[in-house]
């Protein structure tokens, strides 16, 4: 091969490594595990902590009015999900939480999206602080019932977790309907 010939297929290969490289997915960024990982740190240390200290100070006591007759603070113990429906099936609910656990991890993996990391951060902290009470609580492993105290009129008694887990659940399908994926892409139906 000459020269001139080899200056002439020179430019063509450069043009395909071009269209090669362009054809790829533009770069998303960092993946925001970091992000994830905090926010779940933030909630399950939130959700522990209110619950060793309405334990250890409330428990066996009288509801606290916290504001008039609208919010109180009364601990009952939970075997069940929300609303106490499903007693019975407090292994279920841990495998349920165990499986959410192993979802949101795969998920991580392709994670490059902020509000997709703090929505999945919630759902991960709130289902580790439930399952931390249904594993290690009394009456025994596997069987715990959750602590609930937060008490308003005319409403459930929930706790930390239980809030964490609808305001990630809430977060996810507004993102959803945004088009926002958890890989950071937008679609548009």
């Amino acid at each position: 091969m000459t020269e001139a010939e080899r200056a002439i297929e020179t430019p063509d290969d450069e043009d395909e490594a071009t269209e090669e490289r362009s054809a790829e997915p533009p770069p998303r960024g960092r993946r925001r595990i970091a992000v994830l990982v905090g926010v779940a740190a933030l909630a399950y240390a939130l959700d522990l902590v209110s619950k060793l200290i309405v334990v250890a100070r409330l428990e066996h006591q009288e509801p606290i009015d916290v504001f008039g007759t609208v919010l109180r603070l009364e601990v009952i113990r939970n075997k069940g999900a929300a609303f106490g429906i499903g007693e019975a099936l407090t292994i279920v609910l841990t495998v349920i939480a165990a499986v959410v656990i192993v979802v949101i991890a795969r998920i991580a993996r392709k994670l490059y999206s902020t509000p997709w990391a703090i929505a999945l951060g919630m759902l991960l902290g709130g289902a580790l602080g439930n399952l931390t009470d249904r594993v290690f609580r009394s009456p025994g492993v596997f069987q715990g019932a959750v602590v609930d105290f937060i008490a308003p009129t005319h409403f459930a008694v929930f706790n930390l977790a239980d809030s964490a887990i609808v305001c990630g659940g809430i977060l996810i399908v507004v993102l959803s309907f945004r088009g926002l994926d958890p890989d950071g892409t937008l679609h548009r139906d």
